[in-house]
């Protein structure tokens, strides 16, 4: 079952800034609003240091994918897919963030938590519908 765990209202996201959710299972999300409007939702736990800290990054963009700086080490991280594409010695597939739908539902931004959903980088945003509204 879809578990739907809200994060906060819509306009309380300032784009470029995150926010972290604590999930029922105890793990952490980073939910980000770009400055485009789009919404991400990757893991707060930073796999480099193991610090909850992503929700504090940078965020920014490479090749035109919307990214994250850790505050940490500076590994960045793509937002859709979660994937290290750059760290100190540069693009590190060792580390990775999961990712996690979001839904915007009237003002409110929730976070999606399912066994069902891939938690590998297959990010996606769903509509009010529902409706997977492609890759995020």
């Amino acid at each position: 079952m879809i578990k739907q765990i809200p994060v906060c209202r819509y306009e309380q996201l300032i784009p470029g800034r995150g926010v972290a959710v604590l999930l029922p299972d105890g793990s952490q999300a980073a939910v980000f609003r770009t400055a485009k409007d789009e919404l991400y939702a990757v893991g707060n736990l930073d796999p480099a240091t193991g610090a909850y800290v992503i929700s504090r990054g940078l965020t920014g963009s490479r090749g035109g994918m919307p990214t994250v700086a850790s505050p940490m080490l500076k590994h960045v991280y793509e937002l859709a897919s979660g994937r290290c594409v750059d760290g100190p010695a540069g693009p590190d597939p060792a580390h990775r963030l999961p990712t996690y739908p979001v839904l915007r539902e009237a003002e409110t931004v929730y976070v999606l938590e399912d066994p069902a959903i891939p938690r590998d980088g297959n990010a996606f945003v769903l509509d009010d519908a529902g409706a997977a509204a492609g890759d995020a």
